[in-house]
């Protein structure tokens, strides 16, 4: 049975105005999140990531940033041109994100209950303080947290940076959205709280259905959680593939160099990590045709023109000249 798509960018571009010029930070991007599956979208520090998740949020910084072309498409409506009022009442209700850092995302002057009762009372204005208050002690509990009726007191410095996530993860499940955007909410956790938090993600997508982006620099957590990869370079999709075939077939040279340089139990003690030579292009200086092509080793003359997603297999695409 073909899995129902719930959200598909196309053609996206983001750019922002900066004082040495217009850059486009997103550059014709497309991918689709399917109903109850998880796609990881991967890739170095200023890849795009995190500007295509506030792009979808409609969460650009103002007036710097906008979405000049393409179209971000849930469930039929085109959010691209929806009016503010109309996006206020899908964000945080229909899609939910949750931010990089908990601690600078979290209130520190109010307490845990307070800011989970805020979601609750933004798209329920019929609830009273006792119901919100019930509300925000079953999401602690339902993301595993030990005795919310305590916690829902405590405020964010109170609490471990585990349990500042998981608070995060109950406010952004609060509204009881159909798709979860989590950029990055691993990354300053120790590998054990890692590993419970993916764990919890994973046991409330399978209870709810939930759709998740999930946006990491990690290989390792996209092949634990996700069903699909977008790998991401200097603005543009560069590969796109099921998990498991991405990881056995890698197509796209980027792609190949990141999974290279993944340390191996099988590999000899002591040797060097394989490294991608070079540095990713400033947005003001990119090349002129394949952005990849200053640190790829099969670089061809082909290269000098922008290569087009092209299919590679079932379901497989790679930006790349090597594929004809």
């Amino acid at each position: 049975m073909k899995e129902e798509i719930i959200l598909q960018i196309k053609n996206l571009v983001t750019t922002f105005d900066t004082e040495a010029g217009r850059i486009n930070a997103v550059d014709n991007v497309n991918f689709e999140v399917k109903k109850g599956q998880t796609l990881g979208i991967v890739g170095e520090s200023g890849c795009g990531k995190s500007v295509t998740a506030l792009s979808i949020m409609r969460l650009l910084p103002k007036p710097l940033g906008n979405i000049t072309g393409g179209h971000v498409i849930f469930k039929n409506t085109d959010l691209t041109g929806l009016p503010a009022e109309e996006m206020h009442k899908i964000r945080g209700k229909r899609i939910s994100m949750i931010f990089q850092e908990p601690m600078t995302s979290l209130n520190p002057v109010h307490r845990i209950g307070k800011q989970i009762g805020e979601v609750f009372k933004l798209h329920n204005s019929h609830i009273n303080n006792k119901e919100v208050r019930k509300e925000a002690i079953n999401m602690l509990r339902q993301v595993g947290i030990p005795e919310p009726e305590e916690r829902i007191m405590e405020y964010p410095h109170q609490i471990s940076g585990g349990m500042r996530q998981r608070v995060m993860i109950a406010m952004a499940l609060a509204g009881k959205p159909e798709i979860l955007i989590a950029d990055e909410p691993t990354t300053a956790l120790d590998v054990t709280i890692q590993s419970q938090i993916l764990s919890l993600m994973k046991k409330l997508q399978d209870e709810t259905g939930l759709a998740i982006i999930f946006i990491t620099h990690d290989l390792g957590v996209i092949a634990e959680i996700c069903d699909d990869v977008v790998v991401m370079y200097a603005g543009k999709v560069s590969e796109t593939a099921p998990v498991m075939k991405l990881f056995k077939y890698p197509k796209h040279p980027y792609t190949r160099g990141l999974l290279s340089s993944i340390p191996r139990l099988e590999g000899r003690r002591k040797s060097k990590l394989n490294v991608i030579k070079g540095s990713v292009p400033s947005f003001h200086q990119l090349p002129k045709g394949c952005r990849f092509q200053n640190r790829c080793p099969s670089i061809m003359d082909a290269c000098s023109t922008d290569p087009p997603l092209k299919t590679v297999g079932n379901g497989h695409y790679a930006s790349c000249h090597l594929y004809k």
